[in-house]
């Protein structure tokens, strides 16, 4: 099928400015922002190791809670205790009319190094979603850096996947969106790519049925440097030292950044991949250009694609709830699933 992209930029473009944080950035989220990426450099030594307990004394954890909290309940479930994996159930306490909810299985960010669902501005993420757009919120976690590199945490998504189709639980699995930001959104697409090639290739029915993709900022790169790269270079969090060594701790060794985990191609998204994808972009984040050449790829790839911009937001603004940007890209969100959730009749009652 022809390739579709939709561009929404929300406003005016900003691609030549210079400055590293947008201006109007209220004075406390520019502060916590420079505040986190002060404690995760200190946090990643030179050596390539990590020193973990100093960034979880600033990682905050909220516990998961069955009583509704502004109209949602939340529980964890243990997904392969072998190996610690787990994940958080974000679910809405009103009634769906009739149908079970849709679901967004949402990988987090953190540079495939840092934070999990149950940290506290994750755990707000996820709840905000999942009451602004009526969807249950599966929030996995997965082995981190750089104690477990690649494909570590692609085969945990996929095993996230596999416990949703053997477990109990009061969802519609046919209309799976599989989301992430960040390092997350690297994720997402692996996963996404991996669950949807092999359910192709196979003859047996899956439960699981992947409706689409959401990649917020996601994560990619090569090794290339890019005009966004080198203009934004001194943007907090993704800084080029800090993907750098991201890519050198995540990928096998010897492998340069142009391995297919940081370097999406069309061949590889043309078979068996979601139909429809969404992909978040900010104008002051130093990944932009990759961000773009990813919703291309997908084009190319005969793959329905909205661009979302926001010319005038830093890598994780979505975080901030104060920020309008915030609030727009939930909007967004809820449309999106409106637009691509299977139809009646590819539905609850066909699982």
């Amino acid at each position: 099928m022809d390739g579709k992209m939709a561009n929404k930029s929300l406003p005016e473009n900003t691609s030549r400015r210079q400055a590293v944080l947008p201006p109007s950035l209220p004075w406390k989220i520019r502060l916590n922002i420079w505040l986190i990426d002060a404690i995760a450099s200190f946090a990643r030594r030179p050596n390539g190791t990590i020193n973990r307990r100093l960034f979880s004394f600033f990682d905050p954890q909220a516990s998961a809670n069955p009583n509704p909290v502004d109209g949602v309940r939340s529980t964890d479930l243990t997904v392969e205790p072998s190996r610690g994996l787990w994940l958080r159930l974000f679910t809405p306490a009103g009634e769906c009319s009739g149908r079970r909810p849709p679901v967004i299985v949402f990988f987090h960010g953190g540079g495939f190094v840092f934070l999990s669902p149950s940290s506290r501005s994750y755990d707000s993420l996820f709840r905000r979603i999942c009451r602004s757009t009526g969807a249950a919120v599966v929030a996995p976690s997965y082995s981190l850096l750089p104690e477990h590199r690649f494909p570590e945490p692609y085969d945990d998504g996929l095993a996230a996947l596999r416990f949703l189709e053997s477990a109990d639980l009061n969802l519609d699995l046919s209309t799976i969106f599989i989301a992430g930001d960040s390092a997350g959104g690297n994720i997402a697409h692996h996963v996404a790519l991996r669950w949807s090639s092999a359910a192709a290739a196979s003859d047996a029915r899956a439960r699981v049925r992947i409706a689409g993709i959401i990649a917020i900022q996601p994560f990619f790169g090569g090794e290339e440097r890019t005009e966004s790269e080198i203009r934004l270079n001194r943007a907090p969090m993704v800084s080029m030292k800090v993907t750098d060594w991201t890519w050198k701790a995540f990928l096998p060794e010897g492998a340069d950044r142009n391995h297919e985990a940081a370097h999406v191609t069309a061949a590889a998204v043309e078979k068996g991949f979601p139909v429809a994808a969404m992909v978040v972009v900010g104008g002051y984040d130093p990944l932009q250009d990759w961000q773009r050449r990813y919703a291309e790829t997908l084009r190319r790839g005969g793959k329905e694609v909205e661009v979302l911009e926001f010319p005038d937001t830093i890598h994780y603004f979505y975080a901030f709830e104060e920020l309008g940007e915030s609030q727009k890209l939930l909007e967004e969100i809820k449309g999106f699933l409106e637009k691509y959730r299977f139809p009646k009749g590819v539905d609850d009652d066909d699982e």
